[in-house]
């Protein structure tokens, strides 16, 4: 069980399900809880305390910032991915520091800004490192959505759906995880399910992008479907 550590009301907030808010400098994402993180009160040029960088496969470092976006939907503070190495096989994370219940469903917003290599948002989930996790991702250069496994950072794509996903426009990416069921939703959409077993316990989650994707996110909500 993930230990839940109360800080300055400034920090990250924690909405439990029955409506009680509490502030934790350690996020923590118990089986009756919700999160919903959007960025308002961190530093601008600064990683939130809570999240911790890390790095999928090969090249130079990531770079995680809360930077301004006045067309965000959840206030101007955004949480960035800026870095643009173009190292194919790179898949930069920032990593919530707490464990979230294996069964969950994650929604965050998201903006594809820039990348020539990739333009790519993806939420990681049942993360036990920085190797190994699941991962759901939308790109807005090739226009479509998919679900991997990365296992000892290598990549296998097991569903997909082929959708438009514009640049330069804030959209929503979800996941719903029930056992070994998935379901992938865009702006509330539906787009497939699929099932696989490779892990199958609790987690931290991450937001994720690849190769030189320059990438705004904002509004992470997270439930519990325990």
């Amino acid at each position: 069980m993930s230990k839940r550590i109360i800080a300055s009301p400034r920090r990250h907030t924690l909405a439990m399900l029955g409506g009680a808010l509490a502030s934790c400098r350690s996020l923590s994402v118990r089986a009756q809880a919700g999160l919903h993180l959007d960025f308002e009160n961190e530093a601008l040029g600064q990683l939130p305390p809570g999240i911790t960088m890390a790095l999928t496969g090969g090249g130079g470092p990531v770079n995680w910032t809360v930077i301004e976006d006045k067309t965000a939907p959840a206030g101007p503070k955004v949480l960035a991915q800026t870095s643009v190495d173009r190292t194919d096989n790179r898949f930069p994370l920032a990593i919530l520091d707490a464990t979230a219940p294996a069964d969950v469903r994650i929604g965050v917003r998201f903006k594809p800004v820039a990348g020539s290599v990739d333009r790519a948002a993806g939420i990681a989930l049942r993360l036990g490192d920085a190797n190994n996790y699941y991962v759901a991702r939308a790109n807005a250069l090739e226009d479509n959505v998919r679900l991997y496994r990365v296992v000892a950072g290598h990549r296998v794509q097991f569903a997909g759906a082929n959708n438009k996903v514009p640049s330069g426009i804030w959209q929503e990416l979800a996941i719903e995880a029930r056992g070994p069921r998935f379901e992938v939703f865009l702006n509330g959409k539906s787009l497939f399910t699929a099932t696989d077993t490779t892990f199958s316990a609790p987690g931290r989650i991450a937001l994720w992008t690849k190769t030189d994707s320059v990438t705004y996110f904002d509004d992470l909500l997270v439930r519990s479907l325990v």
